[in-house]
């Protein structure tokens, strides 16, 4: 899965994409979007970047999709800038599927409407979860697809007990904490949380003067003082315990809408004794027919 920014000169984009395309075929490549600006706009602004707007995403898409398809594109004038005059190979005729990581409700039903799966944000309550997954859906509806050709993954924080307790500190709490950093505002309100104790954790001396991001930099006592301020309903949308424990809470969120999961923060060591139950309990009929390529498609 490949990713992008969306900052990137539209042809060379295109171009790359269709390279890469042409020689990793059995790779199941997806082109994976991503708008910064939601969670991270101090970055844009530190750089003196624009900030990046739906309409321009959406039109970006569909320079690439035409594109791929072999189209000369004469006199573009859109959101996603001027070109008199954009064209790759006229023979050819690609479908590559193009996956956007979406956060509030307008990058959502972007994702439904133009592209062809959309992965969630991690540590989503259930109830967070079950309306980004009918946001995109209905977006999809909406625009005349079918809902059900757009994915939607969960991207789900697994973090087994068999793991060294400050390994799993580092991997519940440091992340979170480092999301509450970062775009804390943003998780909070998406979630429904309260706002207090947002405020309460960057008010704490630790949190307010540490330097850099905690789960890169926090040590386990710093950690264990973190798990302090961060209210363990916060960290509950995880799979967590027992193999058998997080099989049940990966299979969860087929339950809440999702088509997909990604099992996140987690190397395939740390996985392995997860990917082993979860073997043996996989319902083959729900995947029958799906497509391997995280984005869908052929």
């Amino acid at each position: 899965m490949g990713c992008i920014a969306l900052l990137r000169q539209t042809y060379l984009d295109a171009n790359w994409y269709s390279n890469l395309n042409d020689n990793t075929k059995e790779m199941n490549l997806s082109l994976e979007a991503w708008n910064g600006i939601q969670q991270l706009p101090q970055v844009f602004d530190a750089l003196g970047l624009p900030h990046i707007t739906t309409a321009q995403m959406e039109d970006f898409v569909g320079l690439m999709r035409r594109l791929w398809r072999g189209e000369t594109v004469v006199g573009h004038d859109g959101p996603a800038g001027r070109y008199p005059a954009l064209r790759l190979d006229p023979a050819f005729d690609e479908h590559i599927p193009i996956t956007f990581t979406a956060f509030g409700p307008n990058s959502l039903a972007f994702g439904g409407r133009a592209c062809d799966a959309v992965v969630l944000h991690t540590f989503f309550t259930d109830e967070t979860t079950t309306r980004c997954v009918q946001t995109v859906k209905q977006a999809a509806e909406q625009a005349g697809r079918d809902p059900d050709q757009v994915r939607v993954w969960s991207c789900f924080a697994t973090i087994g007990d068999h793991l060294p307790e400050p390994v799993r500190l580092k991997k519940t709490v440091g992340r979170m904490a480092t999301y509450l950093q970062a775009y804390g505002d943003l998780m909070v309100r998406t979630n429904d949380w309260d706002p207090d104790v947002l405020a309460r954790f960057r008010a704490d001396e630790m949190v307010a003067n540490f330097p850099g991001a905690i789960d890169q930099n926090g040590t386990t006592e710093q950690l264990e003082h973190i798990a302090t301020l961060i209210p363990e309903h916060w960290l509950e949308a995880a799979a967590t315990g027992t193999p058998e424990q997080c099989v049940d809470a990966i299979q969860h969120q087929f339950d809440l809408g999702c088509d997909g999961v990604i099992l996140h923060g987690a190397s395939p060591e740390d996985l392995a004794p997860i990917v082993e139950c979860y073997r043996g309990s996989r319902d083959h009929a729900r995947f029958e027919g799906v497509a391997a390529n995280p984005g869908g498609g052929v």
